[in-house]
């Protein structure tokens, strides 16, 4: 379809929707609309939804640049970021919508997990939002939203495996429902975004020509293309742990520790471009798909073994910020070959944070009438929290070997 033919065709979904909503108060003929709201990192973000998953307005206001400049996240300055532009976020939202406040079924806010001060500015101004127009609120945990988004653009019935890797968080989960998740392994230190981001900072990749405005993970991807991942083999974490965890501090030491004797070898300070940077991107970025890609195997087995996922067609979900790396999907792509999976993944704008995937996550609780409060209910943050429930244990005392299977991946 056309670009214009689809604006026109959006513009006239929206008008019809308003007149809809205006005539029929009270009367089931208008499609349930919910409004999305995160701020649980650096991007503040807001979307209209309807019931059937039609992004009906939405709007993204992102740090990156900011963050880039600083070399890092800094929870107040992204609180204060957050706080200055969340009114109008959630108004463009809105007005791109054609949706007024009156309108709307109930409004979704990721309250877990994230960065306190974040999550505290989009808690805040939801519970104020809902209390001035009488509407249900309905609290997400980000992860969740990250492992459902997949069922707004293809039809994935439960139970399915997901796999979630992203700036702050990385885990294995079977999502056998809405709100229903088996924990399966998840980070013992780090996620695999901020190791990757660590690493892009201490090669000093914002002064190369061609990443000084891609995120850590992004320049990466891109000069690992141009490298050769053999010149640096470090070895993957975990290797004689039997489980579905994943451990990525151990991995950045070793880049650490190569950095610093290849700045000695070429005689330059800390800071200072090497001429190996494409080659150190490529072997950490083969080494962080690799360990994915193996825990992700082992979860797979053990799912089987124990009749989690469905006989016919069982699904692997990779979603979050990470995942829109295409060497990690081609890592995982050769896994889910092997095993008889299929690979779903969400496009990239909807792997990073955004105000979709929480409207979304909305959308499924409302339908099943989950985790839906009134205006007036206080609610609270929190920081750290665990999806669903950790069987970990269980998985470890398995002990499932992997078969041999070479990685060669060719993206």
């Amino acid at each position: 379809m056309l670009p214009s033919k689809e604006n026109s065709l959006q513009r006239l979904l929206q008008f019809t929707l308003a007149r809809c909503c205006s005539r029929s108060v009270g009367k089931a003929a208008c499609p349930r609309l919910v409004l999305g709201i995160e701020t649980s990192c650096d991007d503040t973000g807001a979307a209209v939804l309807d019931e059937e998953g039609v992004i009906l307005g939405e709007s993204l206001h992102s740090q990156k640049e900011v963050h880039l400049r600083t070399g890092g996240i800094i929870p107040t300055v992204a609180q204060h970021l957050h706080r200055e532009h969340i009114q109008r976020v959630v108004q463009e939202a809105l007005e791109r919508s054609g949706v007024g406040p009156s309108q709307l079924s109930a409004v979704a806010t990721t309250v877990k997990p994230g960065l306190a001060l974040s999550l505290g500015i989009g808690l805040e101004f939801s519970q104020r939002f809902v209390r001035e127009h009488n509407k249900p609120f309905i609290p997400i945990h980000h992860m969740e939203a990250h492992a459902l988004t997949v069922r707004m653009i293809h039809p994935v019935t439960f139970p399915f495996l997901v796999l979630l890797v992203s700036g702050g968080h990385s885990l294995l989960a079977v999502a056998r429902g809405v709100s229903d998740f088996l924990l399966l392994g998840h980070s013992l230190d780090e996620a695999p975004g901020d190791t990757l981001d660590k690493v892009a900072r201490r090669l000093s990749l914002i002064k190369h020509p061609r990443c000084s405005t891609l995120s850590g993970g992004q320049a990466i991807e891109l000069l690992a293309k141009d490298g050769d991942r053999t010149k640096f083999p470090f070895k993957t974490p975990m290797g004689q742990t039997l489980d579905c965890s994943f451990s990525f501090s151990g991995l950045r030491n070793q880049v650490t520790m190569t950095i610093m004797k290849k700045e000695v070898e070429e005689g330059v300070e800390q800071g200072t471009l090497l001429s190996c940077v494409n080659d150190i991107a490529a072997a950490t970025q083969h080494t962080v798909a690799t360990h994915l890609a193996k825990r992700t195997h082992r979860a797979i087995l053990f799912c089987k073994t124990n009749g989690l996922l469905p006989s016919s067609s069982p699904t692997l979900v990779l979603s979050g910020g990470v995942a829109s790396n295409h060497y990690i999907r081609e890592a995982l792509t050769i896994i889910t070959e092997t095993t008889g999976l299929r690979l779903l993944c969400p496009p990239a704008r909807f792997c990073t944070d955004n105000g979709v995937m929480i409207a979304w996550n909305g959308i499924e609780l409302l339908r099943e009438g989950k985790g839906v409060l009134s205006p007036d209910v206080d609610v609270h943050y929190e920081p750290k929290a665990s999806l669903g429930v950790d069987i970990s244990a269980d998985v470890k005392a398995a002990a499932i070997r992997l078969p041999s299977l070479r990685m060669k991946i060719t993206s």
